[in-house]
């Protein structure tokens, strides 16, 4: 049996369709990165970077320009209140792996309660109904990637710690890290999450002024500052 590649090798700008450098969000460092260079992609990838850096809007365009839901959901969800996405998934282009898989699937922490009506609203015929409503909010998002993340395809996830405990970060970890060893699975995640950024295998790009640079956990500000923190509370908490 041949080996199951994922999905998508690489991200660049589409030829056809090129986004003004001076409109947003070609003005952001890594956005304009990314069109004047592209973007190689492996299994595995973990945008990391501070508030307004860049990295939920990469991770958006992506998940548009695969065909996902911009406020989550599937290749077929529909899913949609208020237009706030940028115009960035629609100047990409995505360069495929020959024979992988079309499926996917996107979340995103801020717009699951109303992901979650749209579900009820529209049941699946394949799937069981799951009452999201019912349960907690770290407790539904983990439900919701147990029971659509499986098997080969395109993961995208945007800040999923927001909705979730160390145990549940540490538990969606245990959920991607199964899906990559199954083969043809990709992750694309953008984090604030040191635990989360600790995916083994991943590729972690640290979001900032610069661009998009490579770098190992260890090497993360992120970690970093948690560690001084940590180590160190009352320095951070007399200054604010």
């Amino acid at each position: 049996m041949p080996l199951r590649t994922y999905p998508v090798r690489r991200l660049a700008e589409d030829p056809g369709n090129v986004l003004d450098r001076a409109l947003w969000p070609a003005v952001l460092p890594p956005v304009s990165q990314v069109l004047d260079q592209g973007l190689d992609l492996g299994p595995a990838t973990i945008l990391v970077g501070d508030n307004g850096s860049g990295k939920s809007t990469l991770v958006e365009a992506l998940a548009l320009a695969y065909g996902l839901s911009p406020e989550g959901g599937s290749t077929g969800a529909r899913h949609a209140t208020r237009r706030t996405e940028s115009v960035q998934g629609d100047h990409l282009q995505l360069i495929r792996n020959a024979g992988a898989t079309r499926r996917g699937y996107f979340l995103r922490a801020e717009t699951m309660h109303g992901f979650y009506t749209y579900l009820e609203q529209n049941p699946s015929t394949a799937l069981p109904d799951i009452p999201f409503h019912d349960m907690s909010h770290g407790e539904s998002f983990l439900q919701l990637a147990a029971d659509r993340f499986n098997g080969p395809g395109l993961w995208v996830l945007d800040e999923p710690e927001s909705a979730l405990s160390f145990s549940g970060c540490l538990s969606l970890l245990s959920v991607l890290k199964e899906l990559l060893a199954g083969g043809g699975s990709q992750v694309v995640m953008s984090t604030h999450s040191p635990l989360l950024a600790a995916l083994p295998g991943a590729s972690i790009l640290e979001v900032g002024p610069w661009g998009l640079r490579p770098r190992a956990w260890e090497e993360l500000e992120l970690v970093a500052n948690w560690r001084r923190f940590m180590d160190s509370p009352e320095r951070y908490l007399r200054h604010i």
